[in-house]
């Protein structure tokens, strides 16, 4: 516990009851629990991985339990809910599961399916079973699956009036594992056909549309709709609100609750940075979520990221010295697997080259698609979507516009790129060799070696070339690899709205004695291009330079660095010339 009685952070933390028990501070999201209600009965939310989505359904859980009637105080007091409860407070009987416990290996995969649901039934009933006639434990275990034990409740409890709440997290985290490194066959046995996992929804599927069933209400979460579309033969065991403005700041954090938060932590001492200078630190890390594109006014901060920054100011009285969550990264690792169906790089691949070279895509958002349609543009930019990899920042031409949401993501992004080019032996780069020139880059002001170096690749991995044969490609090429080392921010021009040099290599805040940053312009030639046209090139890079070197944003985050100005001449994917601007 904190001093003074100050409340805990909740970093990694997803159990409500522990949370309002041992004062931990929690970011009061029961408002919506009428708008849920309204809303619909069985209710459908996909997000981003660590966004708050378990802490959503352990509130939802404690809020519902019938067994906390005479609780409510203990656990809502503080709450918004507990001024404004609904009629169906304390009316269910809460059936859990969390599909992330399943082992995807195929050998143990329906095994370890039937032994989590088991012991979930077993935790439902030491909840409830005296709710029921004396013989309910016994005989709810001795049925022989989770279908069976499903049925045997809701028969049970439809005849003694009593009602059920289903919730499930994480329903898609083993299929997902399936799909990413198994393959569609395997992925195809549980989902299709007389797959277990897809008759288990078979089954609840029915319990929410027969006559006198005591399945009232359901909440399932996820990070894509591809298994609950192919399980239900098209999604149509819920409605799916994940696009909803209603519910667009239904996890994660909206900035004044970032900011109520921080300063609450500032009232108390504990934090040795303003709370302005916080926000400025981890809004270009950790924010820019939208899931509606009625609400773009209100993007969303990734809670789990902030609370991961906060814990680090709070005990060790500075932020963390990586400002990505090694967690987040195990995720979006996860995750860069799904992308590659089959390991086949396909032509998503032009996709991801495109978000890189331009930041962004357009694309109608989908909210239902079979692992079959995945291959389709439109339903992988909404997977992308979905993954919290692109966000919604506008619309165009009937179009949503989505956008790398933030500094986090574009890494990801970028590894992407880079990992598809090498898994098919199109491009390898020694990223230790890399990172010891931009290193001197940074502290010796030796930057041509790493253009130098990177030149001689291209000339020695001929395949690469088709894929950096035009302007974008080459500055995306450049972007992709430039942007995975650690002693600079790497700002594309597109990061920042265009009125910009091509990148800006703004030293880290976690490497205050960085000597020397960069702005830097990349000029294009085709191969059939006069040599003439050098120097006009370098010219107009030179004024474009000099231009931008005196920008409020560099002036504001160069701290004690030297900026220099460099350009450098590609004729396609020829290193042609490089140069250095006098400021």
């Amino acid at each position: 516990m904190m001093a003074n009685n100050i409340k805990n952070i909740p970093y990694g933390l997803s159990d409500y009851e522990r949370m309002a028990r041992d004062n931990y501070y929690y970011v009061d999201k029961t408002h919506f629990i009428p708008l849920i209600e309204q809303a619909a009965s069985y209710f459908f939310l996909i997000r981003p991985r660590r966004f708050g989505k378990s802490l959503l359904l352990n509130m939802l859980d404690s809020y519902y339990d019938i067994n906390n009637a005479e609780r409510f105080e203990e656990l809502f007091g503080e709450r918004w809910i507990y001024q404004n409860p609904t009629n169906l407070r304390a009316k269910f009987m809460v059936l859990r599961f969390n599909f992330s416990a399943v082992d995807s290996y195929p050998e143990r995969l329906e095994a370890s399916f039937e032994e989590h649901c088991t012991e979930r039934f077993v935790e439902f009933a030491n909840r409830y079973e005296h709710l029921f006639q004396a013989d309910f434990r016994e005989e709810l275990i001795k049925r022989a699956s989770a279908t069976a034990r499903l049925q045997y409740i809701n028969g049970r409890a439809s005849e003694l009036g009593l009602r059920i709440y289903l919730i499930i997290d994480e329903y898609d985290n083993f299929t997902n594992s399936i799909l990413a490194n198994i393959g569609k066959k395997a992925y195809q046995d549980a989902t299709h056909g007389d797959g277990f996992f897809r008759f288990f929804f078979n089954v609840i599927k029915v319990m929410t549309t027969g006559s006198g069933m005591a399945l009232e209400r359901m909440f399932i979460t996820g990070v894509s709709p591809i298994t609950l579309d192919d399980v239900t033969s098209g999604f149509n065991i819920g409605t799916n609100f994940t696009t909803s403005p209603r519910f667009n700041n239904l996890v994660g954090f909206s900035e004044p609750e970032l900011r109520t938060m921080l300063e609450y932590y500032y009232e108390h001492g504990l934090l040795n940075m303003e709370v302005d200078e916080i926000i400025k630190e981890i809004e270009p890390w950790y924010d820019n979520y939208c899931f509606a594109e009625e609400r773009l006014e209100e993007s969303m901060y990734n809670s789990d990221m902030v609370l991961y920054y906060l814990n680090s100011c709070l005990v060790d009285g500075r932020p963390p010295r990586e400002m990505i969550d090694k967690n987040i990264r195990t995720d979006y690792n996860k995750l860069r697997h799904l992308i590659k169906i089959d390991k086949e790089l396909g032509q998503n691949f032009s996709v991801i080259r495109e978000i890189v070279e331009t930041g962004q895509t357009t694309a109608l958002l989908n909210s239902g698609f079979s692992v079959e349609q995945m291959v389709d543009p439109n339903n992988f930019k909404s997977l992308l979507y979905y993954f919290g990899l692109l966000s919604i920042r506008g619309t165009y031409r009937g179009n949503i516009v989505l956008t790398i949401p933030n500094h986090t993501v574009r890494e990801q992004i970028y590894s992407y790129l880079i990992e598809g080019l090498s898994d098919n032996n199109i491009f390898r780069i020694d990223f230790y060799q890399l990172g010891k020139l931009i290193e001197a880059m940074a502290y010796q002001g030796e930057w041509k070696p790493v253009f130098s170096y990177i030149a001689s690749e291209l000339e020695k991995q001929s395949r690469v070339r088709e894929f950096i044969d035009g302007e974008a490609h080459v500055k995306g090429f450049l972007l992709a690899y430039l942007g995975m080392t650690h002693n600079y921010m790497l700002l594309p021009e597109y990061e920042l709205a265009k009125g910009y040099a091509d990148f800006y290599f703004q030293p880290s805040t976690r490497l205050p004695d960085t000597e020397y940053a960069y702005l830097l312009e990349v000029k294009y030639l085709k191969r059939t291009d006069p040599d003439a046209r050098i120097a006009s090139l370098k010219e107009e890079a030179r004024a474009q330079l000099l231009k931008y070197a005196s920008d409020d944003i560099v002036t504001s985050t160069i701290g004690g660095a030297k900026l220099r100005l460099i350009t450098v001449v590609f004729r396609g994917w020829e290193l042609v010339e490089m140069e250095e601007v006098c400021n």
